[in-house]
């Protein structure tokens, strides 16, 4: 049985925040980038891959997928009930994430729903017929904000993460027009996002060339984004947080944007209901999420109220339930 790190060295740290913030990186990019030698790389990190301490996956983006519907719950459950039901909602293949709350008696989980019915059953059906289940709120997701996918836990170096491949900064562009080897290419990635390209050719039955152009567009055309699951404990990141905020629109993405460009900032997406701004924070203690509700958050022009809900436990996290 595969018994996950409960601690990282510093090498270690650095080389999954590259990973976190390149999740297809090669062991000589990841090398040149920490200016270590590939052989030290792959004795290093090869390791947490087969401990299930890092892994690798892919998300889809939402938008690009007709019909999905993206949307994020906070439910109220009875506390002694509480981990059944987030365990019950991880093991659903369309949740991306699960956490806990803090205050042990809520959740918040992100579903990309298959569509009005897969909603209309999960809302009036599903939830009602839960009776640990007390009451929820949803929030559609209107948009999500690329840029923090980029978070290292300021583990790098502003040096070092320019070398870096360059990730996802800008809005969604035009659909990409479907290809024959995208399911079978999404189906690979979401099981192991750093399958070569041999392996990707073999499961999509087309050449190593073919997928690696497609998977490039689909990256590219943000169709997909490439993710690395890690516990940011171990990387020094001991509080998480969700924060609900509520921006008038006129600022609303003003004050995304700076949000999403924040190395403290994990996740931002406007949405709809009570909370029109949804970001994870991770820092490293309370004191650090202190001063970052005080100084980014607080000086935000167009706040009209924010909630701060920390993290308990995280169940799911990019599609993969968490291991103990």
């Amino acid at each position: 049985m595969r018994i996950v790190r409960q601690t990282l060295d510093e090498t270690e740290r650095r080389i999954a925040a590259v990973l976190l913030a390149s999740p297809r990186a090669g062991w000589r990019e990841v090398g040149a980038c920490l200016g270590l030698s590939e052989r030290t790389v792959v004795r290093r990190a090869a390791p947490l891959y087969a401990d299930g301490t890092l892994r690798a996956t892919v998300v889809r983006n939402p938008v690009h997928f007709p019909g999905t519907v993206p949307l994020v719950l906070r439910v109220r459950c009875r506390p002694q009930r509480i981990g059944r039901i987030a365990a019950a909602l991880a093991r659903r293949p369309d949740t991306v994430w699960v956490d806990i709350l803090g205050s042990g008696t809520e959740l918040s989980a992100a579903f990309f729903l298959d569509g009005p019915d897969a909603r209309t059953a999960l809302l009036l059906r599903d939830l009602p017929a839960t009776d640990a289940v007390e009451s929820w709120t949803a929030h559609t997701l209107l948009r999500v904000f690329p840029t923090a996918f980029r978070w290292t836990s300021g583990l790098l170096t502003a040096a070092e993460e320019a070398r870096l491949a360059p990730g996802p900064t800008a809005p969604p562009g035009p659909p990409v027009p479907p290809h024959t080897v995208d399911g079978a290419l999404i189906a690979a990635l979401t099981e192991d996002g750093r399958a070569t390209y041999t392996e990707l050719a073999r499961r999509a039955d087309t050449t190593a060339l073919t997928a690696r152009r497609r998977l490039d567009t689909l990256l590219r055309a943000h169709v997909l984004r490439s993710a690395t699951e890690v516990d940011l404990a171990l990387l020094g990141a001991r509080t998480e947080a969700m924060l609900w905020i509520g921006v008038r629109p006129g600022r609303l993405e003003e004050a995304a944007r700076t949000l999403a460009a924040h190395p403290q900032v994990r996740f931002t997406a406007a949405t709809t209901g009570p909370a029109t701004l949804l970001a994870a924070v991770a820092a490293s203690g309370l004191d650090a999420l202190y001063t970052f509700l005080t100084t980014v958050v607080g000086p935000l022009p167009g706040i009209t109220a924010i909630e701060t809900t920390p993290l308990l436990a995280t169940v799911k996290r990019t599609g993969l339930v968490r291991r103990s």
